[in-house]
């Protein structure tokens, strides 16, 4: 399996420091650049590398290292250096962990995993070789056939990192799917888990008793036609495939811990003096009391919450749409992913967001309809979705079932209810009326749902509600 190794160092990794963690693998070795100059790579005879080097990151938000290593880091700011070895090469494993240890020293940090910092002696190599291109020419990448792209990883939560993301590039530009490959106790995190696309794309879970599984529906998985696919019953028909659900999958308890998960979309006018962001640092701000603490186009998120920053990012990747991590502080998890791009109807925002809450914490669904008038009046709300569920106040994502959401409340945005005929938009299924939000001449609506975890007619309620909104 692959193995990632990752030095935090409070002070920036010099040139002379990396060139020492370079030489781990003796003054003789091969050194290549790719990525634009962004990758380093230590190579085989052949050029082939044996590890990959990201370029250092300063990351100035607290509690990521925590959120996605389980690890003690550095006090912020503190530099994250990653570097990847190529699956199944024992020895491009060590030579990934002396290169850590060996920056961790010198920087005065630390690494992880911390088995990376036993050794800081030279690995022998001599005559190692590793996969031919194109799966080794691609960092992320350890399988590629001519259906998926397959990344191993072990790490505690698989995060949407810089590798990742290139990775997720590669295989929707080579029109494939993307696996990933994890044992049974890593986690998903919730940024990976909302930009995974459907099929043949899968998370897969190794597992003793089932061998594979898919760790987002459960099902059993085989290797087969050179990608990793539903196992088929005996007894499948082609309208009933009786697809087998992995035990493991099936293993869960209810903690009594929630997530309270928001959707929502604006269209804003394509204008210059436009700032991003706004809309989800204002319903932050109502949900939480205070706003998000740091943001990044990859996890760890990197940088100090900033909408005008984000804005300038955004604007400079125009008119190719953007993607954005957003994160809450230790105290009150919570993480969001927005996407921003250009549509006839001018610039649109769509952010997933959610707030995790112990079984003793109280979800604030009375600051709802307060954050959907902040939305509706100053945000150009289009729509929102808002759901409880039963899941991890971490919002780290387990293979195992959780159950869905239940909705609390749907809001439609000024323009959307008045585009409807007639009274529609006032005139619904549901017990409760609709509450006016925004000025009266041209109100936005928020429906009231029953949402209740334990109860899933909630979801009849909005079936209902959404058929009645459209018509039918």
């Amino acid at each position: 399996m692959t193995k990632d190794v990752i030095a935090l160092t409070p002070r920036m990794p010099d040139p002379w420091s990396v060139l020492v963690g370079l030489l781990s693998g003796g003054p003789d070795k091969l050194v290549d650049a790719a990525g634009e100059g962004a990758v380093v790579q230590l190579c085989d005879q052949e050029g082939r590398p044996l590890v990959s080097i990201e370029a250092p990151l300063l990351v100035q938000v607290p509690g990521e290292a925590e959120r996605l290593l389980g690890s003690a880091a550095p006090p912020v700011p503190f530099w994250w250096t990653e570097a990847r070895a190529t699956t199944g090469v024992a020895e491009a494993e060590r030579l990934a962990d002396t290169f850590a240890a060996r920056l961790a020293a010198l920087a005065g940090g630390t690494a992880w995993p911390p088995r990376a910092v036993r050794s800081v002696g030279v690995v022998a190599s001599e005559g190692v070789s590793v996969a031919p291109v194109p799966a080794a020419a691609q960092p992320a990448v350890d399988v590629l056939t001519d259906k998926v792209a397959v990344v191993i990883m072990d790490r505690p939560v698989i995060a949407m990192t810089a590798w990742l993301s290139d990775a997720f590039r590669a295989v929707a530009a080579a029109e494939r799917g993307l696996q990933i490959v994890t044992p049974a106790g890593t986690t998903l995190s919730a940024a990976v888990r909302d930009t995974l696309p459907g099929w043949p794309s899968r998370w897969v879970v190794q597992d003793e008793r089932e061998g594979y599984y898919d760790g987002r529906s459960g099902a059993v998985l085989l290797w087969q036609e050179g990608m990793f696919a539903p196992v088929t019953s005996p007894d499948a028909t082609e309208d009933d495939p009786h697809t087998p659900v992995a035990a493991s999958y099936q293993e869960f308890t209810d903690t009594g811990e929630r997530q309270l998960a928001v959707t929502l979309r604006t269209v804003h006018p394509a204008d210059e003096r436009l700032i991003l962001g706004g809309a989800l640092e204002a319903v932050w701000r109502e949900l939480t009391g205070e706003p998000p603490v740091g943001w990044g186009s990859a996890e760890p998120a990197t940088l100090p919450w900033s909408p005008g920053r984000l804005t300038d990012v955004a604007f400079t990747r125009a008119p190719e749409p953007s993607w954005f991590v957003v994160v809450g502080s230790p105290e009150r998890p919570g993480l969001a992913t927005v996407r921003v791009k250009r549509t006839k109807a001018g610039v649109e925002e769509e952010v997933t967001l959610a707030f995790g809450y112990g079984a003793d914490e109280q979800v604030p669904r009375d600051a709802l309809p307060r954050a959907a008038e902040v939305l509706a009046t100053r945000h150009r709300l289009q729509s929102m979705l808002v759901q409880l569920r039963k899941a991890r106040r971490d919002l780290a994502v387990p293979p195992r079932f959780e159950g869905p959401g239940v909705p609390l409340a749907f809001v439609l945005g000024a323009e959307e209810v008045h585009a409807l005929p007639d009274d529609r938009a006032w005139r619904t299924p549901l017990p409760q009326q609709p509450l006016r939000l925004g000025p009266k001449a041209r109100p936005a609506l928020y429906y009231p749902l029953p949402g209740d975890p334990s109860d899933l007619s909630g979801w009849s309620d909005f079936e209902r509600l959404v058929r009645h909104l459209k018509g039918a």
